[in-house]
This record gives structure tokens, C-alpha cells and sequence, in this order.
């Protein structure tokens, strides 16, 4: 049976068959909802009549999302990502879905229309967090910031698929990860159970930090 590392380097060698399929369903999914889990709009709603403003309800996205991902048995039970259990396993998924609605959330509330295509592109670069963007980008893999692709006048179709074949693998190789930091927890008592819970956390931390980084205001931008 292929352990995780192989299946983390298959997937990862399939990106350019699947993955932008794939990054496409998972941001139809963080952006609209499924079921009993609601949308990018209606989350960022939800958390600004609760807060003073659009920062603090920001804080306090972040904050909601890390604490779902954290508690993995919510976001591996989001019942329609078990059809993306042939290109990711769940967990990876749910994160992902949580991590890009966090992303899309904070990119609405900023005034940014996360209904453009452009910014979708933006919204999935962000799973990268601000190493994995700058890495590309000093590798000429992609031109610009996200905040530079989120406000492009015009969509870039073959970048969105290098977004999203990059991302793809970028999940992928946290499947190889995650196994190996659980194998060396779970000889250490107590400890073992949580760990796949707090990568998750200080992964969808470091996105939601490096977004509200990118989505800037939008009307700052339009005032200088």
C-alpha cells in the first residue's frame, strides 16, 4: 500500500491534469457554500453586524477560522468534498475550503468584487502564503503580488491555471507533511492527537494574515 509520501508526490505530479478542476470546485464551494456550511459573502456578513467595524470583524474571521481548523472534525465532514477524495483527502480539502473562504471573506469586506475571475485567481494564490508567492515569484513562475492579479484590468486564463496547478501541489505535499509530523508526535504522549489540528491552525493563520497583507483597502487604492 503507498504510504502518504507517495500519494503527496502522485497528486503532486497530477496538478496539470487535475488540479485547476480541482482549486475550481474547492473555490465554488468556500465562495458560495454547501449545504449547511454558508459562503464567503455571507460569513464576512455575519461576522461585521457582530463587530465594531471592518478590522475587528476581520480579527475575528481570522480568528472563527482558525479554531475551525483546528477542530478537524468539522471541516473533514463537509459532506459534498467527499467527490474530491480521488484528488485530496478530506481533511485537506475542508482545510483548504476554509482557508480560501477566510481569504475570499477578507477580500470582500476590503471592497474587492471576489465574483471576477482575476480575483479568484488572487484568492487561490493566496493558499501559498507570502513565502510560497515570493518563491514563485523570484523563480518567474508568476509576475506579479496578488494584489497586482486581483486588480488586473484584464483576466489572465493561463495564469489562473499555473495558480491553481501550483496551489494543487502546494496541498498535495502537505499530505507528506503532515503524515511524518504525526509519526514523530504520536511517540510523544498526549501530544500525537492534536497536531494535525494545529498545522492546520498555523496554516490558515499565516493566510489569513498574508491576505488582509494583500487585499488592501480598496479605496486606498483608488485615492492615491
Amino acid at each position: 500500500m503507498a504510504n502518504a509520501r507517495d500519494v503527496s508526490k502522485t497528486l503532486a505530479a497530477r496538478g496539470p491534469e487535475m488540479g485547476g478542476n480541482v482549486l475550481r470546485q474547492l473555490l465554488e464551494t468556500a465562495i458560495n457554500g454547501m449545504g449547511v456550511v454558508p459562503g464567503a459573502k455571507a460569513t464576512a456578513a455575519n461576522h461585521l453586524v457582530k463587530r465594531n467595524g471592518v478590522e475587528d470583524a476581520l480579527d475575528a474571521l481570522v480568528r472563527t477560522h482558525v479554531g475551525l481548523a483546528t477542530a478537524q472534525g468539522v471541516v473533514t465532514n463537509i459532506g459534498g468534498l467527499a467527490t474530491l477524495a480521488v484528488a485530496l483527502p478530506t481533511n485537506i480539502a475542508g482545510v483548504a475550503v476554509l482557508q480560501i473562504r477566510l481569504v475570499a471573506a477578507i477580500a470582500h469586506l476590503r471592497g474587492y468584487d471576489i465574483d471576477s475571475p482575476s480575483v479568484r485567481t488572487a484568492l487561490t494564490l493566496c493558499l501559498m502564503g507570502a513565502e510560497g508567492t515570493q518563491r514563485l515569484m523570484d523563480a518567474d513562475v508568476l509576475p506579479a503580488s496578488p494584489l497586482v492579479i486581483a486588480t488586473a484590468p484584464v483576466f489572465d486564463a493561463s495564469l489562473d491555471q499555473v495558480v491553481c496547478e501550483k496551489v494543487f501541489a502546494e496541498l498535495a505535499s502537505r499530505i507528506g507533511g503532515r503524515h511524518a509530523a504525526v509519526l514523530i508526535a504520536r511517540r510523544i504522549p498526549l501530544i500525537g492527537g492534536g497536531v494535525g489540528g494545529t498545522l492546520d491552525a498555523f496554516s490558515t493563520l499565516a493566510v489569513g494574515t498574508y491576505a488582509r497583507e494583500q487585499f488592501v483597502n480598496r479605496r486606498r487604492i483608488t485615492q492615491s
